[in-house]
Formats: structure tokens, sequence, C-alpha cells
């Protein structure tokens, strides 16, 4: 039976990528509660859409061909026809009792079992989009349990004109003069992909003063190596 990679973390936090996804399909309840059922993950990952009818639901492509095996376009289609549709169970086999999940039912979850919410605003969105995803997330009462998460830098910047002072994190893929600029002005952290880490450029991050997550680390021995660097967030699928 397959299970989950037990690290020693030191004092870094563990998040599970879109769930616990190398056990459960990806951005499924079903994921979100095995990490929820997890001590070690400190906080969940997940990704979101805003679909035809103005519903935000977790998933991470623009299409549901990966996850379902039936292709349906995200936004261009209602929740009611993105529910419809079972996805794919781990062994590629549809799933009845597994559909794709609503923003609400992600965040009920991370709240249930006291994880913060590592949520990414997938596409380019309104700056009322955002608003309305930060209201939701207010409403369900955990708004200072969760960390936004972006590639967009226009989405950072709408989510900073009203949630000043909110956790946020910049994704990107390399560490340079821009993105330094970027962080320091909009007082953001930074999710950054490993691949291109070396010690020399985690410090020089670390210099700055900001948080750093890694992101997305599945092996044992760079998951050590990081923490023991002094990471301050692992994004993983597997390990704990």
């Amino acid at each position: 039976m397959k299970t989950t990679i037990k690290i020693d973390s030191k004092n870094t936090n563990m998040v599970a990528h879109r769930g616990v996804s190398a056990l459960e399909r990806e951005n499924t309840n079903q994921a979100f509660i095995a990490a929820g059922n997890r001590e070690k993950y400190v906080g969940i990952e997940t990704d979101v859409h805003r679909t035809a009818d103005g519903k935000y639901v977790c998933i991470h492509d623009s299409s549901t061909a990966r996850v379902a095996g039936v292709d349906m376009n995200v936004e261009e289609s209602t929740l009611e026809q993105l529910q419809s549709v079972c996805l794919l169970d781990m062994d590629g086999t549809p799933r009845n009792d597994i559909r794709i999940p609503t923003l609400q039912d992600y965040i009920n979850i991370c709240h249930r079992y006291g994880k913060v919410s590592v949520l990414e605003l997938k596409t380019p969105f309104e700056a009322e989009h955002v608003r309305e995803i930060a209201d939701i997330i207010r409403d369900l009462g955990h708004l200072d349990m969760t960390v936004f998460i972006s590639f967009h830098k226009q989405d950072l910047i709408y989510l900073r004109e009203f949630l000043p002072d909110q956790p946020a994190q910049f994704l990107c893929g390399e560490w340079n003069e821009s993105v330094k600029a970027f962080v320091k002005e909009y007082k953001l952290d930074l999710d950054i992909c490993y691949p291109p880490l070396t010690k020399e450029v985690f410090d020089d991050i670390k210099a700055t003063g900001v948080k750093l997550n890694i992101w997305t680390v599945d092996d044992k021995d760079l998951g050590e190596k990081f923490a023991e660097w002094g990471a301050d967030y692992i994004t993983t699928n597997i390990l704990e």
C-alpha cells in the first residue's frame, strides 16, 4: 500500500500539494481530507478557477480532460456542468464519489482540520473576483489562516489593494532583481520552484527577510536538505 514518505522536516512547515496528491486524486475533497488527517501538514494547497456562472472551484488545469477523461473548459462551464462529471481515481477509473470541489468545500475542510489554506489564484482574475474569493473565505472564518499564492503579478497587486497585510507569496521559477523588487514593493513572500535553487540563491532570498516556500519537493534527501537550510515551507505531493 502506497503511503507518504516521512522526513526530518526540522522547523519547516509542510504543505500538501493539491492535498495528498500522491495518494488521492489531486484537488479533491478526498485529497484534502487525507492531508487534514495527517498532523505533519501545516497547510493544504489548491488551485482556484472561476466558472461561467461565477462560482469558484478547485482544479489545476483549465480543462477537466486530464482528471476526468472528459474535456470541459472550466471557465466556460457552469458549476453544475462541472460537478456532473466523475473524476478519475488514481488508477484511471471513474469514481462516482469524486467530483470537482468548490472553494467553500476546500476552505471548510481546511477549517475543520485546523490547516492553513495555501490558495493559488490560478488565472488572471479581475479585481472584483479576487475580492469575492477573499470575502468567501472571510465569511467562512478562515481568512486569518489563508496564504494566497499566484504566478500572476496583477492578482497579487489586486489583493494588496484591499488586504495590504494578508500573507501572500509570489510563485516563480527563478530569483532575480525583478522578482526581488516586486516582492519588496508589495510586501510578498516567495514560492519558488526548487530545481534552480542553490544554497547561494537560498541565502540571498532569506537575506531579504521574505519567507520562502519551495515547490514541489518529493525527494526525501532534497526535502531534508531544504529543511536543514531553513526553508519556511516545503510544498510536496508525498513527503510528510
